[in-house]
């Protein structure tokens, strides 16, 4: 892992290119992410991230995905069920505490018992985002709901649910996107919220969630901790708020570097990303002009940053690979199934 580049990339389809295959070899970025593009038959999944670990030569070299349930679900049917959005079980937990509670850690250890033996072992969940009246629907009923304490046992349910099953969680978005009201995909939100209130309200989650292993940062402007700059590139809000008042210690990636909320080309947004005291640059279009100019500024996984990702994927030994066997997960989805009408 120590020749291993800062970053995470992308691929354009179900198998990798010969270019693409080249780049790899070449740059060694330390982890791949998947989007629906990318998901083919079962097998040709387990190929694209073999595949993918052969040319970097990293057994464990992590693949993440976005797998959350509800408009947020990569892979489907017939591979996996059609799980729900996150609001759904905070109805759930809203009407039964400890049945949202096993529910949340239910969908989660069914999404590791799916995503595992596919060759992913990081998921981009939970969402800790909190969102408030009027705010836009990129987050909306991804967010567990809109009680901070909700969402913080909420999240660190399903949290846990994904390292029971050898999968590695990334908090998201921090320090918080849920008052955001423009689509940081397209443009970049500005928060005018005083501190204050953003400490009642929107970072309790991340700070309940501070010592889980990764976290991916909010492409959003705090203009009372840094009016010039979003989360993601600020160093403000990295070592004063994450690091420092939050608590964070853990692998902190950026959201991806191709949204439209960054400015400038993408060699000064790799910059400034890693300028800003991220340790892992992400980018997830498979767009290869794009990934040849952030390779071209993404420094070697080293350091503090080298340190964190060791962790990261140390936390994944504790897998009990017993809990695997086929009994157990057909009770969970049992369980889970119990809680919903299943989503067609």
């Amino acid at each position: 892992m120590t020749d291993s580049k800062a970053m995470i990339v992308g691929c354009a389809g179900k198998s990798l290119s010969p270019e693409e295959a080249a780049f790899l070899e070449r740059e060694l970025p330390w982890g791949l992410i998947l989007f629906a593009r990318n998901i083919g038959t079962a097998d040709e999944i387990r190929a694209l991230t073999s595949r993918f670990r052969e040319i970097v030569g990293r057994g464990d070299a992590p693949v993440f995905i976005d797998q959350e349930g509800g408009r947020v679900q990569r892979i489907r049917e017939p591979i996996t069920q059609s799980y729900p959005p996150g609001a759904s079980i905070g109805t759930v937990h809203a009407r039964d505490t400890e049945a949202g509670l096993r529910a949340a850690r239910a969908m989660s250890r069914l999404h590791a018992a799916d995503l595992l033996p596919l060759g992913i072992n990081a998921d981009c969940l939970p969402v800790l985002d909190v969102p408030v009246a009027g705010a836009h629907d990129v987050i909306g009923d991804r967010a567990y709901g809109t009680d901070p304490e909700a969402v913080s046992v909420l999240g660190r349910a399903a949290a846990e649910g994904l390292l029971e099953g050898g999968v590695a969680p990334v908090i998201k978005h921090i320090p918080g996107h849920g008052r955001a009201f423009s689509d940081s995909h397209l443009a970049l939100p500005v928060v005018d919220t005083p501190l204050e209130e953003l400490r009642r309200h929107d970072f309790p989650p991340f700070v309940a969630l501070a010592d889980m292993p990764m976290a991916m940062t909010a492409h959003v402007v705090y203009s009372a901790i840094d009016p010039q700059r979003p989360a993601t590139t600020s160093p403000i809000v990295i070592e004063e708020i994450i690091r420092g008042e939050i608590g964070f210690d853990g692998l902190l990636m950026s959201d991806d570097v191709s949204m439209k909320a960054l400015s400038g080309d993408f060699g000064d947004r790799t910059e400034s990303i890693f300028g800003a005291g991220c340790d892992v640059v992400l980018h997830c279009n498979g767009v290869m002009d794009e990934m040849l100019a952030v390779a071209a500024r993404t420094p070697a996984l080293q350091g503090k940053a080298l340190e964190r990702a060791s962790r990261t994927l140390a936390r994944l030994s504790d897998h009990d690979g017993r809990l695997d066997d086929t009994a157990h997960i057909a009770g969970l989805r049992d369980e889970l199934n119990g809680y919903f009408t299943p989503v067609a």
